[in-house]
C-alpha cells in the first residue's frame, strides 16, 4: 500500500489565535453563577445611588478606553444599560447611563482559547487578482472563555502555483445588528412539530398567522390569543416552546464599512447559547442564496444543526432545520441539487457517515448510511469534514476518523456523481494525522470544515490540536488515483459456544 500521507504536502502557512481581539456582550451579575440567582436590580441600584462626580469620572475613563474599540462599543454599552432598566424609567444623564451599561457589559475574548476547525470557499470578489491567483474566504471557529464557540472569517490568497497565504486580520473585532427572520407558516409549523407536537392552541395562532412572517406577528397573535386558551394548564409550555422556535430565525446585519475579518458572529437563538461551531460553507450552485453553511448548535443541554446563508458575508440569514439530521451536529450540503433533491451528508448514529434528503432544504429526512468505521484510524467513529467537492470521477468527500488514544486524523472517500448513495472509492489510511507531539487545546486532533479544488489541486485548511490552523495540498489526480474500492462491512465475530450450547448464526 502506498504511503498515503505522503500525498498531502504542507503549505507552510500558518494562522494562530489573536488573543487581543475582544468584543464586549451583554453581563448580567448571578445568573452564570451555578445555583446563584440574578443579582441585576440591586447592582443598577448602587450604580444610581454613586455621586455625580464618581459617575462623571468613570464615564471620563471609558470614553478615553473606547478609543480602541470598535466605533459601536459605547452605543453598545448604552443599550445594555437601557435593557437592565425598567421600561418606564424617566431619563439618565450621559454619564450615569454610560456607567449603568458598562455596569452590565463584560468584554470577552473571542478566540482567547482556540482557533480552528476552518472550512475555505472561493471568495465573492476575485477583482484585482494577477494571473493564476484566487481569493479565497475561509470560516474559522474561535473558542473564548467558558469554552464559548462562535465564527470569525478571514481572507486568503492561493498562487501562483503551490502557495497559500493567509492575508492580516483587522481589528477591533465587531458584532451584527441583529433582526428577527423571515418564517413561512408551513415551515413554522413544521418545527414546532419537530419540537414536541402542536395542540390546539398552537394551531388557533397559525390560523392567523400570514403566509410569510416574523417573530413580531407571532407575539402579536399570541397577545390576541382568547382567554381560555391563556388559562390552559400547558399554556405557558406552549407558548414559551413557540416563542423559542420564533426566535431562532434571526438576520445579522454587519456595518459595511467592517472588513471582513472583523465580523464576528457569537450565540443568539437559544438554541444557541452555549456555542455556535464548525461551519461548513459551500459555494451554491443552484437559485437563491450564493454562499450556505450549516453549523452546530449548543444549548448547554443538546446540540442541533442550523443553516446559515449570505450573498456578501456583511448580511447573514439564520434559520431552523428539522427532521433527524437537525437533531445532530455535522451537516455537509451538496452545493447543488442531485436528481432534483437537496441533499447532505449527516452522521446521525454518531459514529457513521450518511446521506439525508431534502425537498426545500429546510425540512430533512431520516439518514441513509454511507460508510461506518472500518479501519484502526477511524474505529471509534467517522464523519465528514465538509461539503463534498464535484469534480468528473465523482463527489470527493473530506472525512475524519477517530482512532486510539482519541485522535483525529483527515481521509477522503469518493462518492458517485449521480448516486451519492454508492461509494465508488476510499484511501486505505489517513491523508494527514495529528502531529507526533501531543500538545494544544485538544490533543491528536487535525480536523477541517471543509477544502476547495483550484487549477487540480485540493486544499485542506485545518485545525491544528484544536488551537491553530495550516494548511495542506494534494493534487487530485494523485488523490484518486491512491483511492481503493470500498470493503464490505466487516461482519462481528459470533461468539464461541460454550459446553453443550450450539453455535449462534452471525449477525
Amino acid at each position: 500500500m502506498a504511503d498515503v500521507t505522503a500525498l498531502a504536502v504542507d503549505a507552510h502557512a500558518e494562522l494562530s489565535p489573536m488573543r487581543e481581539r475582544v468584543v464586549a456582550r451583554l453581563f448580567l451579575p448571578g445568573e452564570r453563577t451555578p445555583g446563584g440567582g440574578s443579582r441585576t436590580q440591586a447592582v443598577l441600584d448602587r450604580v444610581l445611588s454613586l455621586p455625580p462626580d464618581v459617575l462623571a469620572d468613570s464615564a471620563r475613563r471609558l470614553r478615553t478606553r473606547a478609543a480602541g474599540r470598535s466605533p459601536s462599543f459605547l452605543a453598545g454599552l448604552l443599550a445594555n444599560g437601557a435593557v437592565v432598566r425598567p421600561p418606564d424609567a424617566g431619563d439618565l444623564a450621559d454619564d450615569a447611563a454610560l456607567v449603568l451599561g458598562a455596569a452590565f457589559t463584560a468584554e470577552h475574548a473571542i478566540e482567547g482559547a482556540a482557533l480552528c476547525n476552518p472550512s475555505a470557499v472561493v471568495h465573492p470578489d476575485q477583482s484585482g487578482l494577477a494571473p493564476g491567483r484566487l481569493r479565497v474566504l475561509v470560516s474559522l471557529r474561535s473558542i473564548g472563555e467558558g469554552h464559548l464557540s462562535s465564527i470569525q472569517f478571514c481572507e486568503a490568497l492561493i498562487g501562483p502555483g503551490h502557495v497559500w497565504e493567509f492575508l492580516p486580520r483587522q481589528t477591533p473585532p465587531c458584532l451584527p445588528a441583529i433582526e428577527e427572520g423571515d418564517w413561512d407558516r408551513d415551515h413554522f409549523l413544521r418545527a414546532l412539530e419537530h419540537d414536541g407536537g402542536t395542540d390546539e392552541l398552537v394551531r388557533s395562532i397559525a390560523q392567523v398567522l400570514p403566509e410569510r412572517f416574523g417573530s413580531a406577528t407571532v407575539e402579536q397573535a399570541v397577545q390576541e390569543l382568547r382567554a381560555p386558551y391563556l388559562h390552559h394548564p400547558r399554556a405557558r409550555a406552549q407558548l414559551e416552546s413557540m416563542r423559542i422556535v420564533a426566535d431562532s430565525a434571526y438576520r445579522a446585519d454587519f456595518p459595511e464599512d467592517s472588513d471582513l475579518s472583523m465580523r464576528v458572529l457569537l450565540p443568539v437563538a437559544d438554541e444557541e447559547r452555549q456555542g455556535i461551531e464548525d461551519l461548513r460553507l459551500v459555494r451554491s450552485a443552484q437559485d437563491g442564496p450564493a454562499y450556505r453553511g450549516t453549523f452546530t448548535a449548543y444549548d448547554g443541554r443538546s446540540i442541533s444543526s442550523r443553516l446559515l446563508t449570505t450573498n456578501d458575508f456583511r448580511s447573514f440569514s439564520v434559520h431552523r432545520l428539522i427532521g433527524p439530521p437537525a437533531r445532530t451536529k455535522g451537516m455537509a450540503l451538496f452545493p447543488r441539487p442531485v436528481a432534483g433533491e437537496y441533499l447532505a451528508l449527516t452522521r446521525g448514529d454518531g459514529e457513521s457517515i450518511g446521506l439525508a434528503r431534502s425537498g426545500d432544504g429546510l425540512d430533512w429526512s431520516a439518514e441513509e448510511p454511507l460508510r461506518s468505521p472500518q479501519d484502526l484510524w477511524e474505529i471509534v467513529q467517522t464523519g465528514n469534514c465538509g461539503s463534498p467537492i464535484e469534480t468528473a470521477q465523482g463527489w470527493i468527500v473530506l472525512t475524519h476518523g477517530v482512532g486510539v488514544m482519541r485522535a483525529y486524523s483527515i481521509g477522503a472517500l469518493l462518492l458517485d456523481l449521480d448516486d451519492p448513495r454508492q461509494v465508488i472509492g476510499a484511501l486505505p489510511a489517513p491523508l494527514i494525522d495529528p502531529p507526533d507531539v501531543a500538545g494544544g487545546y485538544v490533543p491528536n486532533v487535525v480536523y477541517t470544515c471543509g477544502g476547495l479544488v483550484h487549477d487540480g489541486t485540493l486544499w485542506i485548511p485545518y485545525g491544528v490540536d484544536d488551537q491553530r490552523i495550516r494548511v495542506a495540498h494534494v493534487r487530485v489526480a494523485a488523490l484518486l488515483a491512491a483511492m481503493e474500492p470500498p470493503r464490505p462491512p466487516q461482519r462481528r465475530a459470533a461468539p464461541a459456544a460454550g459446553p453443550g450450547q450450539e453455535t449462534p448464526d452471525p449477525v
